[in-house]
């Protein structure tokens, strides 16, 4: 079959070297984004203190348009951070939890700083609500939506589940969030680059995510969107100079609220980070998330037609509508092969409770999972002997 989007492969010089198979935890770096290193370091050696005047004070929102169509949102809506935890905080910094509303619903398979996090806002009078699922793949949707009440500020939803790659239905937790006047934070993840997204056209009142697996944007730049007609009501507590109107007055006391997407912001900028996630930003948007998914969903389907092939239990959904980019196999004495898969170059990864994680990108090839699957069933076959 010809497949046009492996033009691309040449970009990507680790694809060469081993079977890279995981996207889901680190998307592979293009060579673009070394020449935009380059560029960042010959800014700093030529400019010195004056590239902060000549694009490096903006690059944060420069930055987040380039991401605003792969999230299916309008250009100045995204803020860039250091990583999810910190957009996350500045989200649950925006409100209070001493009053009736107070109660932050998550799900007991959403990524574990999500809890981590808001787990320390209980010291402010949250009250967090962890909604059981009946397996370790699917949440019980019906259960959700029921512990969404009145009482509900914030449910944090994973879009697409770290642990199973289910995707869930971010449409219906929206819909019924709004109606008791609640609000979703949408972590999408591991969906951003491999998923198609209009999170406008959800009503999502924020989204979070990060640079690092899909879109092969490397680590240090998270992301944070905020609802328009949200953005300017809201006042975060979790902020710094860079969220003043006028930073550069230095002036003392109280904020001064900048607009959305400022107005989210914490300190001086990561921009090393940012130079770097824009080669991935730019050739996903070049690409475009829909080819990218459909080749994503017959590369995932090869892999576990091969996979169910030789007896493996998937911890996956077998339906297209309910998975994301990765498949994850489950293998008696799954961390000891995986780690044999890794010294043979077929790169995956691990997570207890699920299995070996297996994610092929637009970069990967036919021939890298049947290689991935034929190894791994000869590791399988000499521990079984």
């Amino acid at each position: 079959m010809s497949d046009p989007l492996l033009r691309w492969r040449a970009e990507f010089p680790i694809v060469e070297t081993c079977t890279y198979l995981v996207s889901h935890s680190l998307g592979a770096m293009p060579n673009r984004t070394r020449r935009y290193l380059q560029e960042y370091g010959d800014t700093w050696s030529s400019r010195g203190v004056r590239a902060w005047h000549e694009g490096w004070w903006e690059i944060g929102r420069t930055t987040g348009d380039l991401l605003a169509p792969v999230l299916g949102v309008q250009p100045g809506t995204i803020s860039i951070h250091q990583n999810v935890t910190v957009a996350m905080g500045i989200i649950g910094s925006s409100f209070s939890y001493d009053g009736p509303r107070r109660k932050i619903i998550l799900t007991d398979l959403e990524f574990p700083t999500n809890m981590y996090l808001f787990e320390g806002f209980r010291r402010y009078g949250a009250d967090l609500v962890y909604v059981p699922s009946d397996d370790a793949m699917r949440t019980n949707l019906d259960r959700l939506l029921d512990a969404i009440d009145d009482q509900t500020v914030l449910v944090p939803l994973s879009l697409v589940l770290f642990r199973s790659s289910y995707i869930q239905n971010a449409r219906a937790v929206i819909e019924k969030a709004h109606r008791v006047g609640a609000h979703v934070i949408l972590d999408v993840y591991q969906a951003a680059g491999t998923v198609p997204l209009a999170i406008d056209q959800l009503a999502a009142d924020f989204a979070v995510g990060g640079s690092v697996k899909w879109l092969c944007g490397g680590p240090g730049a998270g992301f944070l969107y905020v609802r328009p007609d949200l953005a300017r009501q809201l006042k975060p507590g979790f902020i710094g100079w860079a969220a003043h109107r006028s930073p550069f007055e230095f002036a003392t006391g109280p904020v001064d609220y900048a607009d959305a997407p400022e107005r989210f912001q914490s300190g001086t900028p990561n921009v090393p980070a940012l130079y770097a996630a824009r080669a991935g930003y730019e050739i996903v948007n070049e690409i475009g998330v829909e080819a990218i998914r459909e080749k994503s969903l017959r590369l995932t389907r090869r892999l576990m037609d091969l996979a169910t092939r030789a007896g493996y239990r998937l911890n996956t959904p077998t339906r297209d509508d309910e998975r994301g980019g990765a498949v994850i196999i489950d293998v008696p004495n799954g961390e000891a092969v995986s780690q044999e898969l890794l010294r043979r170059d077929i790169i995956i990864d691990y997570r207890p409770g699920a299995g070996i994680r297996v994610a092929p990108h637009f970069y990967n090839t036919e021939a890298d999972i049947d290689r991935a699957i034929a190894t791994l069933n000869e590791i399988v076959t000499v521990a079984a002997q």
